[in-house]
């Protein structure tokens, strides 16, 4: 039986699609993006501009000529935040109940996300 990549894998990802967030390690420190696509299962997200990697590409139909192109990786959740326009820094997401629903808002500001 193999053994599973990733040990830990958050159950619920702080960030959804459509966010802006923050990166906060890795190559590209400091920069900030749209969230594109979220995988659950693995824990990971698709930035926008974000972890940009070189895909060797075979010649087919679509591209008879092949070569190299560039796209977006995904990389880990837990590399970024949540990015609050309204304190143009990065924040943490916190969750509330209001009229039975439950919402998220911005640690920083306290603004409703």
């Amino acid at each position: 039986m193999a053994k599973p990549k990733i040990k830990d894998v958050p159950n619920k990802l702080h960030v959804k699609t459509g966010d802006t967030v923050y990166v906060i390690s890795g190559k590209d420190k400091a920069k900030t993006g749209k969230v594109l696509r979220v995988f659950p299962k693995k824990g990971k997200v698709l930035v926008e501009g974000i972890n940009i990697v070189k895909k060797h590409l075979k010649p087919n139909q679509m591209n008879p000529q092949g070569g190299v192109v560039e796209r977006e990786a995904a990389i880990f959740s837990s590399k970024v935040m949540l990015f609050d326009e309204k304190a143009g820094k990065p924040t943490r997401v916190g969750f509330k109940f209001e009229n039975g629903k439950k919402i998220r808002y911005s640690k920083k500001s306290g603004e409703v996300i």
